[in-house]
């Protein structure tokens, strides 16, 4: 397995709470890489013991000069949306992917229920590195117009998350509000799944790519 962007931001923080998501891979796959534009994170990752390798996944000539061995899965979650150039990143991860292997990738939803509710208060709910929105359309469009073939489509919401045991008073009470959101969000897009907080991709390489 590939794991692409997997540092993560609070990676440290996330690993010691269990909750890191390239741990959690490691622990189901037979192998994994961890790929990352980030030395610094690379450096950290290698020093608790992962294979890592510092990549530009938006550059068909960094994926190349990294020799790395196609994986049967390459997963790029929540990465797309932090790019500035999406087509280039997914025609350069071909090479990447066999040719039976697929492509996992997740990103937010721009159609998510936030998107809607947020706005009506003069806010905006984004992260401040993203760069882009991805919706159901855009997506098919995107991979399709890169040489993939979605095969499968899915809707996530945030899951509601257990509250460490080191937050008090104001910080702890904070943490059960936005679980308490979560939880109102999720009985929300059960029915409505086209409002979920994000979208999960599997594809394939098109045959002709």
């Amino acid at each position: 397995m590939l794991h692409l962007g997997f540092v993560d931001e609070r990676a440290e923080q996330k690993l010691a709470e269990g909750v890191w998501l390239h741990a959690r891979l490691a622990g189901v796959a037979r192998t994994i890489v961890g790929v990352d534009s980030s030395g610094e994170g690379v450096e950290w990752a290698r020093a608790q013991g992962y294979e890592a390798h510092v990549v530009d996944v938006q550059s068909q000539e960094s994926v190349a000069a990294a020799g790395l061995e196609p994986a049967e899965v390459v997963v790029a979650g929540e990465l797309i949306e932090h790019l500035d150039a999406p087509g280039p990143f997914l025609r350069a991860l071909h090479p990447l992917v066999t040719r039976d292997g697929v492509l996992v990738l997740t990103t937010p939803n721009a159609y998510r229920l936030l998107n809607v509710l947020a706005p009506l208060t003069g806010a905006e709910l984004v992260h401040g590195d993203h760069t882009g929105w991805q919706s159901p359309q855009t997506l098919r469009t995107l991979l399709g117009q890169s040489g993939w073939e979605i095969e499968d489509m899915a809707y996530y919401h945030a899951p509601v998350r257990a509250v460490p045991t080191r937050l008090r008073g104001r910080e702890r009470a904070r943490a059960h509000l936005a679980n308490a959101g979560r939880w109102a969000l999720a009985a929300v897009n059960r029915p409505l799944p086209f409002w979920s907080e994000g979208i999960v991709v599997w594809a394939r390489r098109d045959a002709a790519a």
